[in-house]
Parts: C-alpha cells; sequence; structure tokens
C-alpha cells in the first residue's frame, strides 16, 4: 500500500551562501548585471582590481551615489523581506508517493470456542481448525480431528501443488498464511471472525481481494462456518473450501475405512491424468462413486485408483436454512454421526491418500487413510470449463459460502 503526502519543495541551508543572504566575497552582487567590462566592477580578487569600491566613489558624481544609494537600499529590503521565488509555497504542491512500511503479521495464536456439548479449538493460520472435541454415544468427548501439538506444522508444512495446475490456492494459500481476529467472542454463543487481505499477484491471482471467516457454536453440537470474499479491483476466480480431515473415532485410532458415508450428489465431475475435472458429469449408479446411500468406505475404495479424491455434484434434495445436505459420516465404534450441510455446488471427498506416517497431536502417527475430507466447493477446474457453475467473481461483488458440521450420536 502507498500513501499519498503533499510536499513543498524547498532549499534550506546553513551556510552564509543562502539564497537571501549576499554573498561575503561579493559586498553588492545585484551589481554584477552591469556590463562586466567595467574595470569599476570587478571582482576582489581580480589581479588588476585592488579596491573596486573606492574607485568608484572617486569617479561618480554625488547625486548618483544619493540615486544609487537609495536604489541599493530598495534591492536590499526586496531581497530580505521577499523569498526567492523556489521558496514561495504553491496552491497545486505536487504529490510524492511514499511507500507505507508493511504492518507486521498479526502472532500465531490458538482460540477456543466452548459452547454447548463440543469444544473447538482454532488458530489464525490459515483460520485452521485444530481440534473439536465431540461426545461419542456414552458422553465422553474426543478429538475428531487431525491436527498438531503446535502452530508451527500449520505454517510450514509441504506445499500441496499438482503441476501444471494450482490446487488449494497455490504454494501458500490461504491455509498458510496468518489471518487478523477481527472479532472473538466468548460465552453461550461464542464465535470468532478472522479476515484476510489477499493482494494483486498473489499466488498468480489477479486482484486485491478482502476475505473474512466467521466460526461459531450453535445450539449443542453443530459448528458454523460462514466465509465472504469481495475481489476490489479485478475480476478473480474465488473458491474457499474447509480442509479438515475428520475422524469420527478419534483422530489418534487409526483408518477411517470403517467409516460409512453418504453423499448426496448423484454425479461426479470425472477427471484426467493429473486428476482435475474434463469438464463431463458421469453419474454415479453402478460405479465405486456411488454413496447416495450409507456405504462403508473401505468397502469399494480398492476399485479407485489411489483412493477417493472426487468432485460430486450435489443434488440438493433436502435443505436446512437455505443449505444442502450434503453427506453424512458414521462412525460405528463410537457412534458420532456428522451431517454436512452448505450452498456450495460440489463436495470433494478426499479419503487421506498421502497421509504417510506424519506425525501429530500427543504422538500419534497418522498413516494412508487417517482422516478423510468431505470439501464444499464450487467445481475444480470451472475457470476453463464453461458448462460448470462460474467461480469467476466480479469487483465489488459478494462471494459466500456457508457450512454447517452437525454432529449427533447414533
Amino acid at each position: 500500500m502507498e500513501q499519498l503526502v503533499g510536499v513543498h519543495h524547498h532549499h534550506s541551508s546553513s551556510s552564509s551562501l543562502s539564497p537571501r543572504t549576499p554573498s561575503p566575497t561579493h559586498p553588492l552582487p545585484h551589481l554584477l548585471r552591469l556590463p562586466s567590462s567595467s574595470n569599476r566592477l570587478r571582482p576582489p580578487d581580480h589581479p588588476h582590481s585592488s579596491h573596486p569600491v573606492s574607485k568608484l566613489l572617486r569617479v561618480t558624481p554625488p547625486f548618483f551615489l544619493v540615486l544609487l544609494a537609495a536604489v541599493y537600499l530598495l534591492a536590499s529590503f526586496t531581497i530580505f523581506s521577499s523569498p526567492a521565488a523556489s521558496l514561495r509555497p504553491s496552491k497545486n504542491h505536487p504529490k510524492l508517493l511514499l511507500p507505507m512500511p508493511a504492518p507486521s503479521p498479526p502472532p500465531p495464536d490458538l482460540f477456543e470456542l466452548h459452547g454447548g456439548r463440543i469444544r473447538a479449538w482454532i488458530t489464525n493460520v490459515g483460520a485452521t481448525v485444530t481440534s473439536l472435541l465431540v461426545p461419542d454415544n456414552n458422553g465422553v468427548l474426543g478429538d475428531v480431528v487431525l491436527g498438531f501439538d503446535s502452530l508451527d506444522p500449520y505454517q510450514y508444512s509441504l506445499a500441496i501443488n499438482n503441476p501444471p495446475n494450482t490446487l488449494h490456492g497455490g504454494f501458500k494459500g490461504f491455509d498458510k498464511v496468518i489471518w487478523e481476529v477481527a472479532e472473538y467472542v466468548k460465552g453461550e454463543n461464542p464465535s470468532i471472525t478472522f479476515k484476510y487481505y489477499s493482494k494483486d499477484g498473489e499466488e498468480g491471482f489477479p486482484g486485491d481481494v478482502s476475505v473474512t471467516a466467521r466460526y461459531s457454536i450453535l445450539a449443542s453440537t453443530t459448528l458454523k462456518l460462514e466465509m465472504e470474499a469481495i475481489p476490489l479491483n479485478k475480476a478473480t476466480p474465488i473458491s474457499l473450501a474447509q480442509h479438515t480431515y475428520w475422524n469420527l473415532a478419534g483422530h489418534n485410532s487409526g483408518d477411517v475405512l470403517a467409516h460409512t458415508v453418504q453423499i448426496l450428489g448423484s454425479q461426479i465431475t470425472p477427471v484426467d491424468e493429473t486428476s482435475i475435472p474434463t469438464g463431463e458429469m458421469m453419474p454415479v449408479s453402478g460405479s465405486p462413486f456411488n454413496f447416495l446411500t450409507e456405504t462403508t468406505i473401505g468397502s469399494r475404495i480398492d476399485q479407485v485408483p489411489g483412493g477417493y479424491d472426487h468432485n460430486f455434484v450435489i443434488d440438493c434434495g433436502e435443505v436446512k436454512s437455505g443449505l444442502c445436505h450434503v453427506a453424512k459420516v458414521t462412525d460405528p465404534s463410537s457412534s458420532r454421526v456428522l451431517d454436512i450441510w452448505a450452498d456450495a455446488p460440489g463436495v470433494q471427498f478426499y479419503t487421506g491418500n498421502f497421509l504417510n506416517g506424519i506425525v501429530g497431536k500427543g504422538g500419534a502417527v497418522y498413516g494412508k487413510h487417517a482422516g478423510l475430507c468431505l470439501e464444499t466447493q464450487g467445481f475444480p477446474n470451472a475457470v476453463n470449463q464453461p458448462n460448470f457453475p462460474s467461480v469467476v467473481v466480479q469487483p465489488g461483488e459478494k462471494y459466500s459460502h456457508t457450512m454447517l458440521f452437525e454432529f449427533s450420536t447414533k
């Protein structure tokens, strides 16, 4: 950012040769306008002139001397009382662009939301949920989110990218920057609001964008996330997603292959060899992608090379508070249930295929399929597929995306 500062151009000097002060080597500098060929006005250090002023007094008639003295006094008064042209203030002050010092980012921090029967810990690093305690069918709280004991790994984890494509906002997406805490409310209806200002060109995306993410706890066991973004000066693609790794049996309980999942989407967007949607829509019926009814994740995952990492087209049959029922996840061992509601057109179902022995909270080791993600979103590659819902937001328009994570027991 830059600030416009009006600056008066001026000269300043501690020397006796200031523009307002006659030079001591030229007692009468204003008289140098007379012809330089005159012997009377040669500078004092000229070899042929030793006392120019005394010679002047001997050869000049008295009347002329009086007139000359009057002119000298008037000129001297003018010089001392009126600033030089370059020193006079101007009404049209030129502007200088002075760079403002970049504000220091806020320090990484952790914030607790405690409401009803669940407790969440959320950091301003990426506006990330680091822990979420949810009761099982016996009322025992368990942490159902994969994460780390300190905040450092959230800032310096390996970049997730897939050349030649950009995933997760690039090498340093919104998940790795430190957000400003705009509001933090404790008590009966706890919430926290994060803000981030994305500058034009950040990670190659056009335009300045103002982004907010607000977490709140509703009722007794529901976590709500509201995300908004406004491009300020250029059209830009925006599709914000929540990338929590869930394990309803507990973050340290092993893999999620025994979880059952229902995804209320009857089509997926097939991908090419780089895992990017081709623009087609494929029905899930008769395929390992059919989760229209509750199905165990591990029952058919071996039929999907590498595991699930696909975008489902949400049918939006059941609606609550303007949000579509997207998915339902159940853990049979704890009887915990997670229902997800959102207003986005798609949801990315990912089964932690690249987790490979990461050491997490309390020394837990997260191996392959240790968690699952259900990221409601705009369709990936929508900028290149005209038949997909557009994710380009115009300057001044507001992008919004709301999710409910509703917990219960079976």
